[in-house]
Parts: structure tokens; sequence; C-alpha cells
């Protein structure tokens, strides 16, 4: 697998079996992956979050059925 620099950018190199673009550049991938992270972190947490909501709208229906059959009596 031999590669070429890539002309204008430093860390980036050309793997020429694949014609794949790759950035050699580690402090530049780890803050990717670190955005990576809190993006999936902040989607976990919303998903939390509806999944609560979601919850607490059912018990409040549950709630609101009850009250009604109380007053029915």
């Amino acid at each position: 697998m031999s590669r070429l620099q890539v002309q204008g950018f430093e860390s980036l190199i050309r793997d020429t079996s694949s014609n794949g673009i790759i950035n050699t550049n580690k402090t530049e991938y780890q803050v990717y992956m670190s955005r990576v992270r809190a993006r999936e972190k902040q989607s976990d947490e919303i998903r939390s979050a509806v999944k609560e909501i979601n919850n607490l709208k059912s018990e409040l229906r549950e709630i609101k059925n009850l009250i009604k059959g109380l007053g029915k009596n």
C-alpha cells in the first residue's frame, strides 16, 4: 500500500490502492471523536427525556380516567 502526500495539506495523504484520503493528524481525530461522543450523549439524553415525558403522559391519562370514574359514582 503506497501513499502520496496531498498537495496543500500537511496532514492528509492519499492511499493509492483505494484512492482514499487519510487524515494523519491524531489531534484533529481526537477532537472529531469527542464531538461525535458529545452528539451521541446529547441524543441519548433527549431520547431519555422523551421516554420520561411519554411515561408521565400515560400516568396522567390513567389518573384522569380514575378521577372520571370516581365522578360517575
